[in-house]
């Protein structure tokens, strides 16, 4: 899977994390535990184990969206895609080890009339929405590393 290059809002972030791929990837794709970590997520729930074509809700800024998983690749790549009000995101995450870490880099496309209206009002709200998630990712591992 890949974004829609030519949706109107796109965004590219990568983050170093101290933390093994392993550690980070169990983290990121304990989806039902997103809420613990992630500042703006307040509830989240996969419907079956992680696998190509499982669903999954939650609920980030208020938004209530529902998503499906797209790749699986343990420990290297997942992506999904979502809907939620007027609007549809493809989201891709992957992980690959350096210097004895992991850096992690996410891409996503929105696109659809919440977006368009979003773009006028908040033109940065994906770039800040990533660096929040991957800022958050990057506490949680680096904590969880350090207590192994």
């Amino acid at each position: 899977m890949e974004i829609n290059n030519q949706a109107p809002l796109i965004a590219h972030k990568e983050i170093f994390i101290q933390a093994s791929p392993e550690v980070v990837w169990g983290i990121h794709t304990d989806i039902n535990a997103w809420s613990q970590w992630h500042s703006d997520i307040s509830m989240s729930r996969l419907e079956s184990p992680l696998a190509v074509g499982s669903l999954f809700h939650w609920k980030a800024g208020g938004l209530s969206l529902t998503s499906t998983i797209q790749e699986v690749e343990p420990n290297q790549r997942v992506s999904w895609i979502g809907k939620a009000l007027g609007t549809r995101a493809r989201h891709i995450w992957m992980f690959r080890p350096h210097q004895n870490g992991t850096l992690l880099t996410t891409e996503e496309s929105l696109e659809g009339w919440l977006v368009s209206l979003s773009k006028v009002v908040m033109p940065a709200f994906l770039e800040r929405s990533l660096a929040t998630w991957l800022d958050n990712l990057k506490s949680k591992a680096e904590s969880a590393h350090n207590r192994l």
